[in-house]
């Protein structure tokens, strides 16, 4: 979403009713090291991005129609900031794909919550460090008026200072014997404005990033924090026309044992990520 304001050099692209999740997408001795992970611009590229794009115009929107069955307006839940149920409730929550992001949401707030969930995880993914799969995760996620300007800011703020100081090789790869950790987990979504034609959805999630593998500097750690996501119902779909990102809610950490590095990079490679959908 945005280049900008972040905690560390990686992951992260955030409400009362809570997300729930469905179909898994396959597979997808110290704590190495002590430092922590220096600025993140994946979370930065979310608010600079954010503060800095202005709004398109209004847009004719298209109602994409089909397919929402009779009883799931009465389960939607309708009323901005409302708690929400978590339990499915009709509606179908996204039709398609394209490449690894869904795609299709319905055209309701419902839809609009899952799209801005969806859009977090691909914003804060590890293919972000990629450039060509960066410009496709842009244009894919992005409204059409504003991507020009993204792809610019965006390709500036993943940088080779950037990647030299993320312990990244320059075209973003992690070094021989380390894996690159980067990945958004929502925790829930809220709708804050909803019409026909935009929504204003925060994100609330959590993120781990990091390099894991022996003798790493940059210890796989995680954060918080919540994404606010205007998106705009443009070509049968909603996309993002801006977004922002702010600290927490931060819970109290608990006490479990921190895990040894290979550890961590086997449970990356091991555990496949999610479709989100309300």
């Amino acid at each position: 979403m945005s280049p900008g304001d972040e905690h560390d050099s990686f992951g992260g692209v955030g409400g009362s009713g809570q997300t729930r999740t469905r179909l898994p997408e396959g597979n997808s001795g110290d704590v190495y090291g002590g430092a922590r992970r220096p600025v993140r611009s994946s979370r930065s590229l979310l608010t600079v991005v954010g503060v800095v794009v202005v709004l398109v115009a209004a847009i004719a929107f298209a109602n994409r129609g089909g397919g929402e069955p009779a009883d799931a307006a009465g389960a939607r839940s309708g009323t901005p900031g409302r708690t929400a149920p978590t339990s499915a409730t009709g509606v179908r929550p996204v039709t398609g794909k394209n490449g690894t992001i869904p795609t299709g949401y319905a055209h309701d707030d419902q839809g609009a919550q899952s799209a801005a969930t969806n859009f977090a995880v691909a914003l804060g993914s590890v293919e972000m460090y990629n450039a060509d799969r960066r410009r496709e995760i842009v244009r894919t996620v992005h409204a059409p008026a504003v991507v020009d300007d993204l792809l610019g800011k965006f390709d500036a703020a993943y940088s080779a200072d950037f990647m030299a100081g993320a312990g990244l090789n320059k075209d973003g790869t992690a070094p021989s014997g380390l894996t690159l950790v980067s990945r958004t987990i929502p925790i829930g979504a809220k709708v804050r404005e909803y019409t026909e034609n935009s929504a204003t959805v925060e994100v609330w999630c959590t993120s781990l990033g990091g390099l894991a593998g022996a003798g790493s500097t940059r210890p796989v750690t995680s954060t918080w924090f919540t994404i606010t996501e205007k998106l705009t119902w443009v070509g049968g779909d909603w996309r993002v026309e801006s977004s922002t990102q702010s600290e927490g809610p931060t819970p109290v950490n608990g006490d479990n044992r921190a895990s040894m590095a290979d550890e961590i990079a086997a449970a990356v490679e091991g555990y496949g990520g999610f479709t989100y959908a309300r």
